[in-house]
């Protein structure tokens, strides 16, 4: 689950991190309104992404005139595929320096980690880079926690002109709001040092574990919707896992794990899936509609049907998908390999009603069906 900024930030300030009195808007006169009663202040696209301000998603505004006009500029725009709008009125900050702060999961190390740098902003990768020795990476033993002493040692000698303390304090209140949460990260950029001494978080950005909804309901209610093609959205609606993605070589399985597993092969020996897509379960009732979206993708040229099953029986879900194929007729090469509980049946059902022999093994089968593609594509 992903968050935008102005769902994000009332967060950091219950947590005791000071962020800028704002505003969310809509239209440009509520723009202006913000702005009449703000003061000075920025304009700011609200999507669940970064690089809104080289998207020219962010602007700075005089008075309420300037950002009405910012407002009509950038409501409508799309940021990274994300259709702006809302817009977050905020009042404008003194900016002394600008940092980078953030509590992520370290998978490799299956705990947390602290990121600060003494170099914020939009290009704060770019910075790291450049000058490694500017960024601090604090792991945490999730057991212990972040103590306001690990936090002052991970930041010793970065020359933070007497923030020291400040900027500890806030790393960790930013750990306890990631731990409270159940974030996968929690990231400010920039955290501002004001000229008169403060530290405010001028963006904030945050990622849930999904498995967390159930612990986050409230919470949950404000992620921002998830990013989906229009096929994703009817696969959703039909009740199907799909996903799509850019390759050529269809894919249609039972069990995510299968599913997975099919993709890894095809890539494996050369190919690239087109999709994600799993009829597991009761999914195999819904074959056709299934077999009817996965086919609306235009870059499709061959199909990879992998049937294993357990305690789910795969003529079953062989005739689900024999049946669907016969009713919609595709002009695509396909290839089934079946193994499991009703194994025989399902492959004579396959050969038999579409004259297809299903490969002993999934390799063959894969192998099949990427060079089809291939083929197909020349």
């Amino acid at each position: 689950m992903n968050f935008e900024e102005h769902a994000a930030k009332p967060l950091l300030n219950e947590a005791g991190i000071e962020t800028p009195k704002g505003r969310l808007v809509a239209t440009p006169r509520e723009a202006a309104a913000a702005a009449e009663a703000i003061g000075p202040c920025v304009v700011k696209a609200q999507a669940p992404t970064g690089k809104r301000g080289k998207a020219g998603g962010i602007k700075l505004a005089a008075s309420p005139e300037e950002a009405a006009r910012y407002a009509e500029a950038i409501l409508g725009m799309v940021i990274d595929g994300w259709p702006i709008e809302r817009l977050l009125v905020e009042a404008q900050v003194p900016i002394a320096r600008e940092f980078y702060a953030a509590v992520l999961d370290d998978t490799a190390a299956r705990n947390p980690v602290v990121l600060f740098s003494r170099m914020g902003g939009m290009d704060v990768e770019e910075a790291a880079e450049r000058d490694p020795d500017a960024m601090r990476r604090i792991p945490v033993d999730i057991n212990e926690g972040l103590s306001l002493e690990a936090a002052k040692a991970g930041l010793e000698g970065l020359g933070l002109d007497g923030a020291e303390a400040a900027v500890a304090e806030v790393l960790t209140k930013l750990y306890a709001l990631y731990r409270k949460v159940d974030a996968e990260l929690v990231e400010i950029n920039p955290l501002c040092l004001t000229a008169d001494g403060k530290l405010v978080a001028l963006d904030c950005k945050l990622t849930l574990d999904d498995a967390a909804a159930p612990r986050q309901e409230e919470l949950a209610k404000k992620a921002a919707p998830p990013k989906t093609t229009a096929l994703e959205a009817e696969a959703a609606a039909a009740g199907l896992k799909y996903i799509e993605l850019s390759g050529s070589v269809g894919v249609l399985a039972n069990g995510a794990g299968l599913t997975m597993t099919t993709m890894d092969a095809i890539t494996h020996f050369g190919g690239e899936p087109a999709n994600f897509l799993e009829i597991g379960g009761e999914a195999y009732t819904k074959a056709e509609v299934a077999l009817s979206i996965l086919l609306k993708n235009p870059d499709i040229r061959s199909l990879l049907v992998n049937f294993c099953g357990a305690f789910a029986r795969t003529d079953v879900m062989a005739d689900g998908v024999v049946k669907a194929w016969k009713a919609l007729d595709p002009d695509i090469p396909v290839f089934f390999t079946i193994h499991g509980t009703g194994e025989e049946e399902a492959v004579a059902l396959v050969e038999r009603e579409l004259g297809i022999k299903p490969a002993d093994l999934m390799d063959d089968a894969v192998r099949q069906a990427v060079a089809a593609a291939r083929e197909a594509a020349a």
